[in-house]
């Protein structure tokens, strides 16, 4: 059944759908509506689709769903996703499609909501599968929003800090257009998301779908792929077998770093608001990627030693994201400083998956 639509009693209320078409105007008068995240709510036993969903993020995501009582209808070919993320799952209102999204997809199923995070998202997989990540932000995406059109379900476009380049402004906030090479390595994973936003918006605007979109930052926690290429995984996997902790350039460069339970119930915030502008979600303190290096070693009690190698063409030199966005509208923050975040990652994935043993 689809969740009823509660309205403030003020008659002032803006209308989003006419807003929507211009975006500056929509963003200003978007900021005074007051806390409209609670402008949807989640019926008992949602239907919710989740692409992407044996993935890092996707498989936390089925887990918190399916925990709040709602059905899920999970989806990924799994290129990058892996089904020792899900095997724990014996939960009767999930099921498992094993389907490549770069095809339509049919389901007879009501939906409520579609979670769309299907993507290779680390460099390393973009970089071998680079048609492929092109394909799944643009036919993928495009497949997902005609099914959400089709069962009259709320969209979420799984977007990226990447839609911001290597940005020119700092932090950046969602106003800002980004700082992209189209051309580089990285601009097949950087364009296929701004082109699924772009596509996003076009399906809000000229039929009517009821969509967001979500900017993510950089996500760490149980069942990242040690091998996956990112700074967390990496640094943890070398730092627990007492190996040389690689960084980039000098390790200067800054990120900010959300655990995976903040993020989640960001997203899961901004499905049930109102809103249908992007909103940044991640963890506004940024730090180095030595200062991270350092913290990590400390954490795992390693004897590591630090070594640098070259910085790896267009890494962006900062990212930290302006969330007054998602303070406004959804209530939302991180909670888990990355300290605590680390030893929860630890415990709960364990030394041998975080090296790779058991992959």
């Amino acid at each position: 059944m689809r969740p009823a639509l509660r309205r403030h009693g003020s008659q002032d209320q803006p209308d989003w759908p006419e807003l929507a078409h211009d975006l500056g105007r929509a963003a200003r008068l978007e900021l005074r509506v007051t806390h409209s995240a609670a402008l949807f709510s989640a019926a008992p036993m949602s239907t919710c689709l989740v692409t992407g969903g044996a993935g890092f993020l996707g498989s936390h995501l089925c887990d918190h769903l399916l925990s709040r009582g709602h059905r899920v209808i999970c989806v990924d070919n799994l290129d990058t996703g892996s089904l020792q993320n899900i095997q724990h799952i014996r939960d009767s209102g999930f099921s498992f499609l094993n389907i490549d999204l770069t095809e339509p997809l049919f389901l007879d199923d009501e939906v409520d909501f579609v979670y769309h995070l299907a993507s290779p998202a680390s460099p390393i997989d973009y970089a071998r599968l680079p048609l492929h990540t092109l394909k799944v932000g643009s036919y993928g995406t495009h497949h997902m929003l005609g099914v959400a059109k089709f069962k009259r379900a709320r969209f979420l476009l799984a977007s990226t800090s990447e839609v911001y380049g290597d940005p020119q402004i700092h932090p950046q906030h969602e106003d800002y257009w980004g700082h992209v090479n189209p051309i580089g390595p990285r601009g097949v994973y950087d364009e296929a998301k701004r082109y699924a936003e772009a596509l996003t918006m076009a399906y809000h605007r000229q039929q009517g779908v009821d969509t967001c979109i979500a900017r993510i930052f950089n996500t760490y926690g149980p069942r990242m792929r040690p091998h996956d290429g990112r700074a967390i995984p990496t640094f943890l996997r070398q730092a627990l077998q007492d190996k040389p902790v690689t960084v980039f350039g000098d390790g200067s460069q800054t990120r900010s770093f959300c655990y995976v339970d903040d993020m989640i119930r960001g997203l899961v915030l901004l499905m049930e608001s109102a809103v249908h502008l992007p909103i940044n979600l991640g963890n506004p303190e940024e730090m180095s990627l030595l200062e991270l290096a350092k913290t990590v070693i400390e954490v795992t009690e390693s004897r590591s030693e630090i070594v640098f190698e070259a910085l790896p063409v267009d890494d962006p030199h900062v990212r930290e994201p302006e969330i007054a966005r998602a303070r406004q509208f959804l209530g939302w923050e991180p909670e888990v400083e990355p300290r605590e975040g680390l030893r929860r990652t630890i415990e709960q994935a364990g030394v041998e998956r975080l090296v790779g043993a058991t992959e």
